[in-house]
């Protein structure tokens, strides 16, 4: 019942966390409609990976693809977009477009909550409930993979 009820509180979490951005890109935007927005995503913009990922997640112009998704968020996540690495998190804490994973969902939510940011105190919870699911030795391998990514990408503290 327990689990459960986690399961529950990630998976309200990560609609939190994906129901604005959906609202800011809703209408005709999507990579299958907006060669312009995809142009910028292969281009390396975080801001358009973003985009292209929540097209992908709400299925506007096409199927859902959680997957494809994924893959979007992963490459705003690797260049520092905080809402990316969070929604990569709640993604692998899920199972959702990626493999299970609560260590990869606590790498990727760690990283998001040492970023001051409006939602710092939410990344930080969602990462503090997963770190329940995941040992010691995970925990001290994946704190010195945040670790060495923090020191091969160093980065402001600036607010989303």
């Amino acid at each position: 019942m327990r689990t459960h009820w986690k399961q529950l509180v990630l998976a309200m979490a990560l609609a939190q966390a994906l129901l604005p951005a959906l609202a800011q890109t809703a209408g005709p935007r999507n990579s299958a409609t907006d060669p312009a927005l995809l142009d910028k995503a292969n281009g390396g913009d975080p801001a358009a990976q973003v985009q292209v990922g929540e097209s992908c997640a709400a299925g506007r112009g096409a199927a859902q693809d959680l997957k494809q998704a994924a893959e979007w968020y992963r490459k705003a996540a690797e260049q520092g977009d905080v809402s990316a690495q969070a929604t990569l998190g709640l993604l692998y804490s899920l199972g959702q477009g990626v493999p299970k994973s609560d260590v990869e969902a606590y790498f990727w939510l760690d990283l998001a909550a040492s970023v001051k940011s409006p939602k710092q105190e939410q990344y930080a919870a969602n990462r503090q409930l997963i770190g329940t699911h995941i040992t010691t030795d995970e925990l001290a391998d994946v704190e010195e993979r945040v670790a060495k990514w923090q020191a091969a990408h160093p980065r402001p503290a600036a607010t989303e």
